[in-house]
């Protein structure tokens, strides 16, 4: 199973908006995406701010806002 972390916070309209573009993407793969605050922790408050949203696979930022669906799918298509 691969991974994804989409950094958001709560209440954020681009997150919301990120996350519903990405979800159909997702259908029938094995990849579990995992949403994360990053006002849950200090050290992601200070690495991503006001830089959300931002969806991660390992290491690689695949997009943030707005949301790059041709390098998402191009990643997906990959695995």
């Amino acid at each position: 199973m691969h991974n994804l972390v989409l950094y958001s916070r709560p209440e954020c309209h681009l997150c919301d908006s990120l996350l519903a573009r990405l979800q159909p993407l997702l259908v029938g793969r094995s990849i579990e995406l995992t949403v994360v605050d990053v006002d849950s922790s200090v050290a992601l408050e200070r690495r991503y701010g006001l830089r959300i949203p931002v969806l991660v696979a390992g290491d690689v930022e695949l997009s943030g806002h707005p949301f790059d669906e041709a390098r998402v799918r191009q990643y997906l298509e990959s695995l």
